[in-house]
């Protein structure tokens, strides 16, 4: 036999070939498994959480796993626990799987569509000292409108529908990133809600704020906060969520075909 021949079938260089192979597969099967720490099992489509079957693919979900995340809180993955089990606020529009469902009540509550929003934990994002990372500008130190750009601050708040329906009251400031994120507009008398930053258009020759995914009556039933001096990651959800749907549901004629 020849040098380094086991048999006269079976060299080292063999082995060796396939020990690497079992630890590509092992790599491979690992690194599938800790993808399923987030978003598995899946769900079928089904409105009634009842009727959901749970899919785990080719490869079962992962057995839990422990973080301690930066702020000290422990964090389990995947946790069961946390599974999204909301009743869809919609119809379906035929029986069979595939066809497009459309929210009962009001569309731009539902949290169906462009309107629907993950359960995200109901606290704040904090910044490495363990302070809320978005605040209003009335209590973040150092910072303030530049006298070159416009102040909207006491602006009105221009609907689609081109009607006011409030009048912004201070801006959200996210001081890690130097950014304004939302608008603090007053709605009605004594409720104040959030804007996006990102979709209204701020105007210092009309002295106007202008939003085109919402009429003014509805700003009054954007979600609000519950703390004035902060605001969590649940409720960006929700806030985001109810101005997605204004794209498609803001104005009967944006859910009809264009010809």
């Amino acid at each position: 036999m020849e040098i380094g021949a086991i048999t006269e079938y079976i060299d080292a260089a063999q082995v060796v070939l396939y020990v690497f192979w079992a630890f590509f597969f092992y790599i491979i099967y690992y690194l599938v498994q800790e993808n399923k720490r987030e978003g598995y099992p899946l769900d079928s489509d089904s409105l009634d959480p009842a009727g959901r079957r749970k899919i785990a693919g080719v490869t079962s979900v992962p057995s839990p796993k422990t973080f301690e995340m930066a702020d000290g809180t422990i964090y389990s993955a995947p946790d069961a626990s946390r599974a999204d089990t909301r009743v869809l606020k919609a119809q379906a529009l035929a029986g069979t799987d595939g066809f497009p469902v459309e929210p009962e009540g009001n569309p731009l509550l539902a949290g169906v569509g462009p309107g629907s929003y993950a359960e995200r934990d109901d606290v704040p994002d904090l910044t490495i000292h363990g302070t809320p990372k978005i605040i209003p500008m009335r209590i973040a130190d150092g910072f303030h409108v530049d006298d070159n750009d416009p102040d909207p601050r006491g602006m009105p708040v221009i609907g689609a529908d081109g009607k006011s329906g409030g009048v912004v009251t201070d801006l959200w400031v996210d001081p890690p990133e130097h950014l304004i994120r939302f608008l603090e507009v007053q709605v009605a008398e004594g409720k104040t809600v959030l804007f996006p930053i990102n979709l209204v258009r701020i105007s210092r020759r009309t002295g106007e704020v202008t939003v085109r995914v919402l009429q003014s009556h509805q700003f009054a039933d954007i979600p609000p906060v519950k703390n004035p001096h902060q605001v969590t990651r649940l409720e960006e959800e929700k806030i985001f969520g109810y101005f997605g749907a204004g794209t498609l549901y803001g104005m009967p004629g944006r859910t009809e075909p264009l010809i």
